[in-house]
Formats: structure tokens, sequence, C-alpha cells
């Protein structure tokens, strides 16, 4: 192996798109780049109120090219010559109608403004009635159609959101000639080719989201599809029974492409992956630790060696599927469709008065200005923290529930709602904050609940992701609701870094995927014990967190 070999990884988030270029030999990074969608930053096209979320191409396509050209910027020539690959994650499940020559709906004139034609992001659940009809439409079937993807389909997911679609646009029916992930996408971009027939589709996206499986051959037949809708017959026969480990390339980078973005022509492209499963390798996943990517949501990512869990079908989480983490290992996926977002929330609702009257209102000499009003708002979860971790325990504080975007596992229903019960007028924001991370701690610690009552052990959890890294308070309340220790990757870009690691292998440089993990991984920085002196009180706490959820699910059922 060269010690001038680089490459690139590429992680697409909710709101951003990060680079990185990195030293091959040693997982060192070079350089770093982000770039926030801009049509998304304004809010088009989405519409919170119906849980509409969607993405423009253009935005993904502006931030591979600024931030890769951000990247090499000034970099000495020798570098730029020997980058060597390029691999990209994504968000998932994060669809899009395509052409027959793999042209998004709305990168044409016809469909330039129509959000139908866009990228259905990940958090999108306008296709929950959709999800509920593939349910049922399942139990038709001798076959278990849904037994590797925890019995339940979730409107988060590629064929619940084609469906969707399908029926509410006329105009992306007749024009579209495949449904394409975000992560088999862009490899396919870059590579150049025209026909949409011949995307080389992940088994990362393809196994988790819809549902192909070695055991079906491929996707479930034909007529599982035709008999749910008709509809459904045109993109069934554009799909390859054939998927692609990320480890592997999809070809070289195009002269036009190479130009663009200034690197190499000689560039191998990998099979692209979501992020969290690159996420695990880049934070060095180890068989039976659940990886927890954590930021907006969180994506759980636990690997296990496939003769071990032959025979087992985990119910309610979102995938068993061979080799979609990492090669010869079954990668099993669960998750939160809000975590973040929900420290987000109760701080946007703090904020209210400093966004809409603080700003309009004379102070001193004038009104403040939106910086001055941004710094303000930074502070309140940084304050938030520090005086929730300081209050007493107490058993009489509210209970909340994590289901601010639905439930993604166990037992996926994106329908629930969230709710908290026992606020009183002595509950402070602090106090409220405090029951909210306590909602995301137990919300985690049922995923765990559920592997275990499944038969699949769980030794510790790996903890990546923004929350992780700079929250101290969380992750020592998740230890504690855990009972169990929590390691904190030191990268603090491990999806991007896993992606530059599937580049390395797909590339040449490393054999195979475990070797590069183990040249390039950055190790851990801190672990997080659990406080014996909480680990009872927790242990009540979610108790009740288990029994108001029944209530309410009861009640929105």
């Amino acid at each position: 192996m060269s010690k001038t070999s680089y490459v690139i990884g590429v992680d697409y988030g909710t709101d951003s798109v990060r680079s990185i270029l990195v030293d091959a030999s040693n997982g060192s990074i070079v350089q770093s780049a982000v770039h926030y969608y801009e049509r998304w930053s304004k809010g088009l096209y989405c519409n919170p109120a119906i849980n509409q979320y969607r993405q423009h191409p253009q935005d993904y396509i502006d931030g591979l090219s600024i931030t890769i050209k951000a990247c090499i910027k000034n970099l000495d020539k020798a570098i730029v010559e020997n980058i060597v690959g390029l691999s990209i994650d994504t968000t998932g499940s994060t669809p899009i109608a395509v052409n027959q020559e793999g042209i998004p709906l709305s990168l044409t004139a016809k469909h330039a403004e129509n959000p139908n034609a866009m990228f259905v992001l990940w958090k999108d659940h306008t296709a929950a009635a959709e999800a509920k009809e593939i349910n049922e439409h399942a139990k038709k079937y001798t076959t278990n159609y849904l037994e590797f993807v925890g019995g339940i389909y979730s409107s988060e997911w590629y064929w619940a959101k084609l469906l969707h679609i399908l029926r509410i646009d006329k105009t992306v029916e007749e024009d579209i000639y495949t449904w394409v992930e975000h992560c088999d996408w862009i490899p396919y971009l870059l590579t150049g080719e025209k026909q949409a027939s011949k995307i080389k589709r992940g088994v990362c996206s393809a196994g988790h989201k819809a549902l192909w499986a070695e055991k079906f051959g491929g996707y479930p037949p034909s007529t599982f599809f035709s008999e749910l809708d008709p509809k459904l017959e045109k993109v069934v026969s554009s799909l390859s029974k054939e998927t692609f480990s990320a480890a592997v390339s999809v070809g070289t980078i195009t002269a036009q492409w190479a130009a663009e973005l200034g690197i190499p022509v000689t560039t191998t492209i990998g099979v692209g992956a979501f992020d969290a499963h690159m996420g695990a390798v880049g934070g060095q996943i180890e068989p039976y630790y659940l990886s927890k990517v954590m930021g907006t949501s969180t994506c759980d990512i636990l690997v296990a060696p496939t003769k071990e869990i032959e025979g087992k079908l985990i119910k309610g989480i979102c995938g068993q599927v061979n080799g979609s983490v990492l090669p010869g290992m079954v990668g099993l996926e669960a998750g939160q469709s809000g975590f973040g977002d929900i420290y987000a929330w109760f701080k946007n609702i703090l904020a209210w008065p400093l966004q809409n009257i603080v700003l309009n209102t004379k102070i001193g000499n004038g009104s403040m200005d939106e910086t001055e009003v941004d710094a303000l708002e930074e502070k309140i979860l940084v304050q938030l923290n520090e005086t929730a971790n300081a209050l007493p325990l107490n058993s009489n504080d509210p209970i909340a529930l994590d289901w601010m975007n639905g439930r993604r596992t166990p037992d996926a229903n994106q329908l629930l709602k969230g709710a908290i019960e026992g606020i009183s007028l002595a509950t402070s924001a602090p106090i409220l904050y405090k029951s909210l991370v306590e909602a995301t701690c137990f919300g985690a610690k049922a995923i765990v609940d559920r592997f275990i009552e499944e038969g699949i052990p769980i030794k510790g959890i790996i903890g990546l992701g923004g929350v992780a890294k700079k929250s101290p308070f969380i992750m020592q309340m998740m230890s504690d609701v855990m009972d169990m220790p929590i390691k904190i990757h030191k990268s603090e870009q491990t999806c991007a870094l896993g992606a530059a690691m599937f580049a390395a292998t797909a590339a040449g440089v490393y054999d195979k995927v475990e070797d590069a993990m183990k040249a390039m991984g950055q190790g851990f920085e801190i672990t997080y014990q659990p406080n014996k002196e909480r680990v009872n009180y927790y242990k009540e706490r979610y108790l009740k967190y288990i029994e108001f959820g029944k209530f309410i699910e009861q009640k929105t059922n």
C-alpha cells in the first residue's frame, strides 16, 4: 500500500453534506468541508404539518461540488494526484423518481418545482396509509415477505413512499422509469451511466428498505406488488435482482466530473450505503456492540457473524441483511425517528420570543441583530444541559415519550406522536428538558431490550455523532438508563470516515473493509460508566415510560 494514497468520503446528512479528504494509510483527515443545503435551509418543498419533507437533487449536486473543491483547494499537487477513491453515504430511505436515463424528474423542466419529483427524505411520513396497507397486504401470503424487516413495513421506506407518490401525482406516474435511493443515485451520476436499468443498487438500501433478500432470490415476486397496486408494476420491472456491497466499485469517475471536482480521472467510485451503516464502520464497530449514530434521529447498527444468527428473525427492527455493514456478517438496524430533533424543538419553543419579539424591539440604542439573537439561542441548550444535570432525582418529575416524529423501533408506527404527563405549575424549563432527555434515553433502552429479548446479546454501546460528542449530560444519563458502558469514538465525522474506508477498499488499497477499519480507525476518547446510584431510579422511571407509552399507543390506534 502506498502511503501517498488518499480517498474522499462524502456524508450526506439531513441538513448538510460533508466531505473529507483522508490519508488512506492511517485515516488522518487532511481537509474537510461542509455545505448546508440552500433550498432545504429555506424550508422549500416541505410541509411539516403533514410530515412532508422533500429535498431538491440540485442541493445534493451543488454540495458535492462545493465541498470537494474546498477539500482540495491549496493542496500539494502530489496529494491531489494520488486521490484513488471516493465513496458516499446518505440518509435513507430517501428515494426519488428518475427517467429512463436516470435523471431525477425534478431536474427536468416539467417537474422543476414539483415536490413529488424530488427526493422524499427519510423523515417524510406522508406514506403512513400506504405503509399500513403494505402490512395488511403481506398477511395474505404464505411467505412472509416482511420477515427480514422486523415484520412491520414503515412509512419511512422505499415502497410505501413510491406507492404514495404514484397515487397522488399522475404526472410523476407517467414519467417515472424507476425509483432510486439517494445513496445509489450519486455513484451512478459520478460514473456517467446513461441507462437507469444499470444503476448498481447497494445491498444496504435494497435489503433494509426495499424488501430485497437472498431467500427470495431478490425482491418479492412481481405479483406481490401488482396485487397491492398495478401502479407499481412499471418500477418493479425496472429492478435488477442483483445488489452490491459497498466494498466494491461502481466504476471510475467521468472525465467531466473529474474536471468539475478537480480530482483524477482514475478515481474509483464505490457503491453507496446509508449513513449509519458506513458510520458504524467509521466508528470501528465490533460484533454485538450497538453502534448508535446520534443526530437529529438515531440509527442503531449491530453486526453479528452470519452463522451465529442463522435462523433468528428479530421482530420490530429495521432489517437484518447479510453484508449490509460488513461482508460476511449480518447487519441489524434499529433507531429512533426523533432524537436531537426533540432537543432542537424544545429550544425553538423557548427561543420563540427571541426571534419574534426581541429582533423587532428596540434595546438601548437599537434592536439586536440576527447574529446576537443566534448567539443567545446557542446558549439555550448549553444552559439547559448544565441546569438539568444539577437537578435532584425526583420520581414525580414529568414523563415524556420520544415519539415526536413517530416511532421507528421497536415496532414501527409513524402515526404515534410525542406526549408528556405529570406537568404542574412547579415544572420549569430545565425539568421539562430533563424529561425529554430521559425519553430519548428510554427509547434507546427499549431498542436494546428488544434485541436482548430476541436472543441477541448487547456487549456495550458505541456512541457516534454530534450528540454523543457534545453532550456529556445526555451520554451519562443514557449509560445510567442502559446500565452499561458507552464508549465515544474520537472522530467527529465517523460517517464520512466510514465512507472513506469503503472508498479505500473499493479502490484496492485494502483487500477487506476490516483491514481499512483497523488501519484508518481513530479509536475512542472516553467511556461513560453507569452510575450505580442512579440505575435503580431510572429503572423505575423507565417502567413509567413503558406504561405511559402503552396508554398513548392505545389511544392513537
